[in-house]
């Protein structure tokens, strides 16, 4: 007994010594992130080599300091180590250990330490990869990069410290919100960190070449790769937080337009602008200045993203925090980092001119009209977002904006995008014709009006959004797939699939993320458009038809979990007679948290999902039980994760990441 004692105290100890340590390297990480950005930046700018040379050994040191701090959280997390308020307030003992340990990004704290963790990471990428860069403008990048993170670090440090103790120690913690208790939320927030703060790259670079003044081909090449993990990056979050809203939230919906969901998806449309602006920097040096522009507003959306979620000006399910004063603090460094790059580039614009020209018809002018369209489509979220706030602050008037604005204001525009994506894939560089696939363009437009009005023959005068969003899913899928087999050159069918296998993967992933988006807009189309929707009060063996099917209501009992209470319903499911499969849709209920979640059962399949919840007893009898059939609803998130491996393949070419910037690296002066 003695000896066990012993042990207690002596982990006790060890634990309390690492929470103090996490905090001190967090706050060493903090004073290293002053050095890189202070040093290389003045080094940069007076010549010296050895103070540029400092930015490479601070960004690796960086990321071992804040890496060790959050290393420290996650082992109080595992441990549940209750003397650590941030602890106490998100876990509990009876939490499963995959919980626990999302526990620690599923907070306002310890989500940011998460955050300055990966801005850490992706500077230190910039300094072990970075060979190929100018060293000037290496340590200028470096040095802007290690301002994002001393910004963070501060609001950190001075608002939102994860390693507050407390001074008497609790035997047990409050529990996580029951709502972030999911697979798909644990997963969620690091991969839309990974976009939101790998887009702080892009911004460095765009900042960092506005102060040499200078932007060529060389850089557009440079900052394509990492536009491009940030767009993958937020993909994969994107997806994953509509799928846990889907099956978890029990809406039976996979986008409702909540600001929390708009914060993320616009620095996505920005990104997706940034990176085929990029290309035209890259082959013909133009829209160098939209370039510049784009990088900054992009990570700038990302920052208004975290002052949504952070702030408590807009209430959302999926805010992290409701304070007033921590808003202010990340709305000035909004202010800072986007009106700094914003006058920095109005200083230097007219340093930024286009020396390619090209045609009206042209591969570079449907990319300037992707541009158009995908920033204009921002803006039209952006103001639906920010438009209640604005409303409330000016005009004292309590307003929402809610789908119906949304879908009539920035559906047009991805129509419109839709159209042009197959045309601007197979037109040429700086004049093009399409003379060249005007039969198989006109084929594949043929096919899509076809399938079209055969879905709206068949859907019995429903909208007709359903069949043109199918027609327009067919139309970029299929000019995908002929972008493919044009380039596949001339001669038989063989020896030309042959050259598709042989085709680089920038290629590979060009037209699979453009299929991807194909797939999605049939996804949205056929869930929009054929969804089937049945809300009743069943009673134990009752039987009912859904659509083509037959539910029936065998049983609902009551058990506990690991840390909830859960009703759950067994509720087999029939067609023509024939048995399928038994649901069992719950209802569960958190004691910690006092707080009850809805789990659905669904039945996924290729064509549909079958999607069931139970609701709560009904005085007379009974439970309510929503059943839904929803076609092509896995097409949604299939889409993505096409969108998000082609941005992946293109990733792993080696010609986009090194070749022009190598061939163009110059010294330092």
């Amino acid at each position: 007994m003695c000896v066990a004692l012993s042990l207690q105290v002596c982990l006790l100890y060890t634990c309390n010594m690492l929470i103090e340590l996490g905090h001190f390297t967090l706050i060493l990480a903090f004073a290293v992130a002053i050095a890189q950005t202070v040093l290389p930046l003045v080094g940069a700018q007076t010549g010296r080599r050895a103070w540029m040379s400092v930015a490479e050994p601070a960004a690796t040191l960086q990321v071992i300091l804040v890496g060790f701090s959050f290393a420290v959280l996650t082992w109080a997390f595992v441990v549940s180590d209750f003397s650590v308020e941030l602890v106490y307030l998100n876990s509990h003992t009876d939490k499963p250990m995959l919980y626990k340990v999302s526990g620690v990004w599923g907070n306002h704290e310890g989500s940011l330490l998460l955050w300055v963790l990966i801005l850490a990471i992706f500077g230190a990428c910039a300094a072990w990869f970075g060979d190929d860069l100018p060293q000037r403008l290496r340590a200028r990048v470096l040095a802007v990069q290690g301002s994002v993170s001393v910004a963070f670090y501060a609001f950190i440090l001075f608002t939102s410290n994860p390693f507050n103790r407390l001074d008497f120690v609790p035997l047990n913690g409050r529990d996580l919100n029951p709502l972030l208790q999911d697979p798909g939320l644990a997963f969620h927030p690091p991969f839309l960190y990974l976009g939101y703060v790998g887009l702080s790259m892009t911004f460095s670079f765009a900042v960092a070449a506005l102060i040499e003044g200078r932007v060529d081909a060389a850089w557009g090449r440079w900052v394509r790769p990492w536009t491009l993990a940030a767009w993958m990056f937020l993909t994969v979050g994107i997806a994953l937080g509509s799928w846990w809203a889907y099956y978890e939230l029990g809406w039976g919906g996979f986008w409702f337009w909540d600001p929390v969901e708009n914060a993320s998806f616009m620095p996505w449309l920005i990104a997706a602008a940034l990176l085929h602006s990029a290309i035209v920097v890259e082959k013909r040096e133009a829209l160098k200045s939209w370039t510049i522009l784009l990088a900054i507003l992009a990570f700038g959306f990302s920052l208004l993203g975290t002052f949504i979620v952070r702030s408590g000006v807009l209430t959302s399910v999926h805010a992290f925090a409701n304070d007033p004063e921590r808003g202010v603090f990340i709305l000035a460094i909004l202010g800072f980092f986007l009106g700094g790059a914003l006058i920095l580039f109005a200083i230097r614009a007219s340093a930024m001119q286009a020396q390619g020209v090209f045609g009206t018809v042209s591969r570079e002018s449907a990319l300037v009209l992707n541009n158009i369209l995908l920033a204009v489509s921002c803006f039209v979220v952006f103001i639906g977002t920010i438009w209640p706030l604005v409303a409330e602050l000016l005009f004292d008037r309590t307003m929402s904006v809610g789908p119906p604005f949304f879908n009539a204001a920035f559906t047009p525009f991805m129509v419109a995008l839709a159209v042009v994506m197959p045309l601007g894939s197979l037109l040429a560089w700086k004049r093009g014709r399409l003379n060249k696939a005007k039969g198989l363009l006109g084929a594949l437009a043929i096919l899509a009006v076809a399938v079209a009005g055969t879905a709206y023959a068949v859907q019995s005068g429903r909208s007709a959004l359903g069949p043109i969003g199918i027609a327009l899913g067919i139309w970029v899928i299929g000019g995908a797939a002929l972008d493919l087999w044009l380039r596949s050159g001339r001669g038989d069918v063989s020896d030309r699939l042959r050259r598709i296998l042989r085709l680089p993967r920038a290629d590979w992933g060009k037209a699979l993320a453009h299929a991807g988006m194909g797939v999605t807009i049939l996804g949205v189309s056929g869930i929009l458009a054929w969804q089937v929707e049945d809300i009743r009060v069943a009673q134990p063996g009752e039987t009912y038809e859904v659509g083509a099917y037959e539910f029936t209501l065998q049983d609902v009992t009551r058990d506990l979990g690991p840390n909830y209470q859960t009703t759950m319903a067994q509720i087999a499911m029939a067609q023509n007679g024939r048995d399928i499969d038994v649901l069992y849709p719950e209802k569960r209920f958190y004691p910690v948290a006092q707080m009850p979640t809805t789990e659905a059962a669904i039945r996924n399949g290729f064509l549909r999902d079958i999607y069931v919840v139970i609701g709560d007893p009904q005085p007379q009898g009974g439970h309510t039980v929503r059943v839904y059939i929803k076609p092509l609803a896995n097409w949604i998130w299939g889409g993505c994760i096409l969108m998000a491996f082609g941005g992946f393949l293109s990733l792993t070419d080696r010609r986009l990441r090194i070749g022009a910037g190598a061939a163009k690296a110059v010294p330092a002066e």
